[in-house]
């Protein structure tokens, strides 16, 4: 699925200033690797279904294993396993004797210290990949998992390890043997050990996303088998909102546009982010914060939410609008599917321009069948001469007014807002008080 850099601001898929990120909330990761495949595994969605698919089996058993799962490579294990060959110690005896291992200690004690340091966590990180080959043993294991155990089984069935299965731990080795271990790990074996660092990472950034599926208690999506775009959603809240107030939503090529209304703060840019979010989070494997989720494959998301202006190319705050609109209309014009999110069209101009140009635009993206679009505005009129064309569907978010006080329920109901509260919440804020005592 093709995300742009707008796309991925817009959804707060990476940091963005002050604001907490998804990649924030959900990076639970024990090393900086691991921080850093998972950043990878967010940037760029799955390239098809199957791939999908197979990193939610992926994510599902390891879910399945947690218990099991061992807890000796952190990452300050790793940072000692990549140090300890760059560091500068005495040349170690490859099969040192109780007599060699002694002088080895009496002569060079500050290196002796820092070997037996190293091939303790060496030993532990080991230990941890031996752990995991056994903990998966008897599974059916999914491609991608299947991939990064081979892999490690390849490095790490050596003879020389066979200490690391018949001790319980680095103390428990005899000095000569450590000094043997680490002879063979540091002049025998640097490019292995350092390839798993690397796969120590991917599992590390599957584990967070596991661990961040149950923690969270998300659902994962089950992907359609049709070729038309469809996302059914039940229960879909946004993860970056303390206190959510889900929703249901149905968006399919025979109602592919949702018209979306209400007033300020009611809850339209928390809709639209809520569902491109999980839309991101289903394309990359992941759980998504709903009760259950059904979608299509999607080619490519584009949004449209916090469009601004550009100084000092002089572009006005409607230009930069126009040219996102453009880019977009460019882009979908493709044929495949894709999935358009766009919030409070044309805020850069003045009512009646704004209305002449959402009506346009809309009444245009309404003849793309392939594609699904969420459009929220604060222009209702247009609503009412767009409810001729039946593949659009309107709802809109409730607002009530109780002695002067603004209720928001963040409730979707169908239908078209009317509620116009600019004036009372400037009311309220205290803004007409101050300005009637100037």
């Amino acid at each position: 699925m093709e995300i742009d850099k707008t796309t991925f601001a817009d959804l707060l898929i990476f940091n963005n200033g002050d604001e907490e990120s998804l990649f924030q909330k959900l990076d639970l990761t024990t090393t900086t690797h691991g921080s850093e495949q998972l950043r990878i595994n967010f940037s760029a969605s799955l390239p098809g279904k199957e791939e999908i698919i197979a990193i939610q089996q992926t994510l599902q058993l390891i879910i399945s294993k947690q218990a099991g799962w061992p807890t000796l490579i952190n990452n300050g294990t790793v940072m000692v396993v990549e140090k300890f060959f760059d560091s500068a110690i005495a040349q170690l005896p490859s099969h040192p004797s109780a007599v060699e291992t002694y002088s080895y200690k009496i002569l060079h004690g500050p290196d002796y210290a820092l070997v037996k340091y190293s091939v303790k966590h060496c030993f532990d990180f080991i230990k941890s990949f031996k752990i995991l080959l056994q903990l998966f043993s008897d599974e059916i294991i999914p491609a991608p998992l299947q991939k990064v155990l081979q892999e490690i089984n390849r490095i790490v069935q050596k003879e020389q390890f066979a200490v690391i299965e018949k001790y319980k731990s680095s103390d428990d080795l005899p000095n000569s043997q450590k000094l043997e271990l680490a002879y063979f790990i540091r002049y025998g074996y640097k490019h292995n050990m350092l390839e798993l660092v690397l796969l120590y990472a991917k599992l590390d950034a599957w584990q967070s996303m596991a661990k961040a599926v149950q923690k969270f208690q998300l659902a994962f999506p089950q992907f359609s088998d049709s070729e038309e775009p469809v996302i059914e959603t039940k229960g879909l809240y946004h993860l970056l909102v303390d206190k959510p107030v889900p929703y249901d939503l149905v968006l399919n090529q025979k109602t592919n546009f949702l018209f979306l209304t209400g007033a300020n703060m009611g809850g339209k840019s928390t809709c639209i982010k809520s569902v491109g979010s999980a839309v991101f989070l289903a394309h990359i494997g992941m759980g998504v914060p709903a009760r259950q989720m059904k979608l299509s494959r999607f080619d490519g998301m584009l949004s449209n939410i916090n469009v601004v202006d550009n100084i000092s190319k002089g572009e006005s705050y409607f230009y930069n609008e126009v040219q996102r609109i453009k880019r977009t209309i460019t882009k979908i014009s493709d044929g495949k599917n894709w999935l358009i999110l766009i919030d409070e069209l044309f805020k850069g101009t003045n009512v009646q321009d704004a209305m002449k140009c959402s009506y346009a635009v809309i009444e245009g993206l309404l003849k793309i069948k392939n594609s699904l679009f969420i459009l929220s505005t604060h222009l209702y009129e247009i609503g009412e001469s767009l409810k001729k064309y039946p593949n659009i569907d309107f709802k809109y978010f409730e607002t009530s007014i109780v002695d002067d006080q603004i209720h928001f329920s963040y409730l979707l109901k169908d239908g078209i807002s009317n509620d116009r509260i600019g004036y009372l919440i400037l009311k309220t804020e205290g803004v007409v008080g101050m300005l009637e005592k100037l």
